[in-house]
């Protein structure tokens, strides 16, 4: 018959056997766990680099196209206020003497009407 000693011992070696049992099950599970992140990382890196390079293109296209627009629009200041300046120099070379004309001759046709009103008595 075994001692009590022995019943530890036994009690104690069966305890650490089991231990080591689900330790090692605990390892062969992370490791499967490390396994199937570092695949899925690869894979996700092997589709965001495509991405990253689609975006900076598309980033410095925009840049570009932003760019031209910053010209045209200069551009489009310097027309317009070109037309600023046609638009006053016609106001006061045109419409200033067309209006003076325009007065003139309701005068002459005023005083024309006056004369012939005269001139019927």
């Amino acid at each position: 018959m075994l001692t009590a000693g022995e019943v530890a011992g036994l009690v104690v070696a069966v305890f650490w056997a089991v231990l080591v049992c689900f330790l090692a099950m605990v390892l062969v599970k992370l490791a499967r766990l490390l396994t199937r992140t570092t695949k899925m990382v690869s894979d996700l890196s092997d589709r965001v680099m495509p991405l990253l390079d689609d975006a900076s293109v598309t980033v410095n296209e925009t840049n570009r196209q932003l760019a031209a627009v910053e010209a045209i629009t200069k551009d489009v200041k310097q027309v317009s206020g070109q037309a600023a300046k046609l638009s006053l120099i016609m106001q006061t070379f045109l419409v200033g003497p067309l209006v003076k004309l325009s007065a003139l001759l309701h005068g002459i046709s005023a005083a024309l009407k006056g004369r012939k009103a005269i001139t019927r008595r």
